[in-house]
């Protein structure tokens, strides 16, 4: 599939069309055979993972509009960019998000309530990346998750984790950040080091045509895409509502990264269904029918019909509704019954090591608590936390 944006052409690796259709193309021949060695079960699963990931998505908001959390920041509608990629990794491989990264996180193993911790102020980090599979933390400041994981990836080949032309252990890195972040000092100073000393590193944009009100179109005048090659960085644009261009291509650029390649760059096309965060309101920049015109391309209806037609059984999709509902009791239960954090916990792992500055800092906030009286350590409503 081939799209023309500013007035250059650009050629998109789709391999599954909107109407759930396999497409056949010049183009897509190199990666038909990373689906073809799909099984069943890796299909269900890709499935599974987007769905219950837009069931996360769908209570969170519902929680935050309830005043359970501070902020929401939806994933609605880049399932596929996501779970794609994420099954395209190894176990041994580091994966750096920004904010918006939740179907990668739940593939990865961290706890959804876990996410919701952070978005209602109750932690700082959130995770532990070693206790999840190589998930890094959530990244709020725009762009900068791209140095920490370049950084990262420096490391790794001088530790000799990465390009020895083993690819079931040599180890890479994934960056993801969205169209707005290309705007920011910090992508390009991660580009320029990646190039420069041959990182094992894939950095994901999901282009989701908005950062916050500001159209693509006005953030830059060429294809996003195109930036890579100014770094001497191969760049591929695919479908991101499709999942099986985003795990073909990611699969091929990974393993070419992780042995001695050097970095890749993925532009993946899709769509920010929902608000940027729960507290924007996009119906004040964006027309409906530019939503209902990507709403049309969901990643994971057309997955659904595709399943269908594969022969999948209503039994499947019906257990998956149901786990739906399970998931969606346990995220409410949890989060509207987690416990007061201690006050002092933000002092904690500001250093790797014990501190006198944070000791002292941490001691005199607790006797300013306790000089308000025993009202101030008094329990608080799970709801009011």
């Amino acid at each position: 599939m081939s799209s023309t944006e500013a007035g250059r052409d650009v050629t998109t690796i789709q391999l599954l069309s909107p109407t759930g259709e396999r497409v056949d193309s010049d183009a897509s021949a190199e990666f038909q055979p990373y689906v073809d060695a799909l099984t069943d079960d890796q299909l269900r699963a890709f499935h599974r993972d987007m769905v219950l990931t837009r069931r996360f998505d769908v209570e969170a908001a519902a929680l935050a509009r309830q005043g359970q959390l501070a902020l929401w920041v939806p994933s609605h509608g880049q399932e596929g960019a996501q779970i794609g990629l994420a099954h395209a990794t190894r176990p041994q491989d580091h994966l750096f998000p920004s904010y918006r990264e939740h179907a990668v996180a739940l593939s990865r193993g961290v706890d959804p309530v876990d996410i919701l911790r952070l978005l209602r102020g109750h932690t700082h980090g959130g995770w532990n990346p070693a206790e999840h599979h190589n998930f890094h933390v959530y990244t709020l400041v725009i762009g900068s998750q791209t140095l920490h994981a370049t950084g990262y990836a420096m490391g790794l080949t001088l530790d000799g984790k990465a390009g020895t032309g083993d690819v079931e252990t040599d180890q890479a890195v994934v960056t993801f950040f969205g169209d707005g972040a290309t705007s920011q000092g910090d992508v390009s100073e991660a580009l320029v080091f990646a190039a420069s000393f041959q990182t094992p590193e894939l950095f994901f944009l999901q282009n989701n045509q908005w950062a916050i009100s500001v159209p693509v179109s006005r953030q830059s005048r060429t294809p996003l895409v195109h930036r890579a090659g100014g770094f001497g960085i191969p760049g591929t644009q695919i479908d991101g509502n499709d999942v099986l261009a985003s795990y073909a291509v990611s699969r091929r650029d990974l393993d070419a990264a992780r042995t001695g390649g050097g970095p890749r760059f993925i532009e993946a096309m899709t769509y920010r269904v929902g608000a940027h965060t729960s507290s924007d309101d996009p119906t004040k920049y964006r027309t409906d029918d530019e939503l209902q015109g990507w709403i049309a391309r969901d990643p994971i209806a057309r997955f659904e019909t595709y399943l269908k037609g594969l022969g999948e059984t209503d039994a499947f999709l019906a257990e998956l509704a149901v786990e739906c509902d399970d998931l969606g009791a346990d995220i409410r239960r949890r989060t509207t019954t987690l416990p007061k954090p201690e006050i002092g916990l933000m002092f904690d792992h500001v250093y790797s090591e014990p501190h006198p500055l944070m000791a002292e800092q941490k001691e005199w906030l607790a006797r300013y608590e306790q000089s308000f009286g025993p009202a101030a350590d008094a329990p608080t409503d799970g709801a009011r936390s």
